[in-house]
């Protein structure tokens, strides 16, 4: 997308979808800093980077890994995780449903 196409209409779209309350004057402003991004983009896109070797990692740390082994000293057993819960099925906790539009 090119910057100079991002309009307040297109934040507007978005803010919509996201269930974000704007005014026309935010998304005229939100629209406006995206297109400041965009253009930045745009020009990082011109960019010349043929001869430059792509970078996966720059700090030179590696993975430390150890072995998956259960720690039972850590461990709550079922009557303990549940002995604070305000009901119980099964051996579940059950909580209300939250539907909302």
């Amino acid at each position: 997308m090119k910057a100079s196409s991002f309009a307040a209409s297109d934040v507007q779209k978005i803010a919509t979808l996201a269930h974000i309350p704007l005014t026309d004057d935010e998304a005229k402003a939100l629209a406006s800093g995206f297109r400041k991004v965009l253009q930045v983009v745009d020009e990082l896109n011109d960019i010349d980077v043929s001869n430059i070797e792509p970078t996966h990692q720059v700090t030179g740390l590696e993975n430390v890994f150890r072995e998956d082994v259960i720690d039972t000293t850590r461990m709550f057993t079922q009557e303990q995780a549940l002995k604070n819960a305000k009901r119980i099925v099964d051996g579940f906790i059950v909580v209300d449903q939250i539907l909302e539009k």
